[in-house]
């Protein structure tokens, strides 16, 4: 557990360390993902893809809306739910990030090969799943 988690904390050390070059937190970049890649998206249901609480949403989608980075839109067919897209602002702000960011994260993992990142992968996959598996 010790190996797993300095392993981890140093990867999301340089993660963050990266995303707040930018001006965002990482909740704030992990919305912004999520948007880019799924287009306009139910904000209840954000949460449960980059792991925050509502609470955490709400407080983070409103600061990206203050700094027109995204717009909330109401759902027509169902008045609970609200939805959220990027603005073309923040379209162009992800577009331009991303790729340095994405580097950034290959150079962090830069100290196995892709044979072993793809068997680490696989590994924690197994780890994860076999904790639930074992629940009863």
């Amino acid at each position: 557990m010790v190996v797993l988690s300095k392993a981890y904390k140093s990867v999301i050390d340089r993660a963050l360390q990266d995303i707040k070059s930018y001006g965002l937190s990482a909740s704030e970049f992990g919305i912004m993902d999520v948007l880019y890649n799924k287009g306009k998206f139910p904000i209840q249901q954000i949460g449960g893809k980059i792991l925050i609480t509502s609470g955490t949403m709400t407080y983070n989608v409103d600061k990206l809306e203050q700094k027109s980075l995204l717009r909330r839109i109401p759902c027509t067919e169902d008045r609970r739910v609200v939805h959220a897209e990027l603005t073309n602002e923040g379209r162009e702000l992800f577009e331009r990030i991303f790729p340095t960011h994405s580097a950034s994260i290959h150079k962090a993992m830069s100290g196995l090969t892709n044979s072993q990142k793809q068997e680490a992968i696989a590994l924690l996959k197994q780890l994860g799943k076999g904790v639930h598996e074992h629940d009863n």
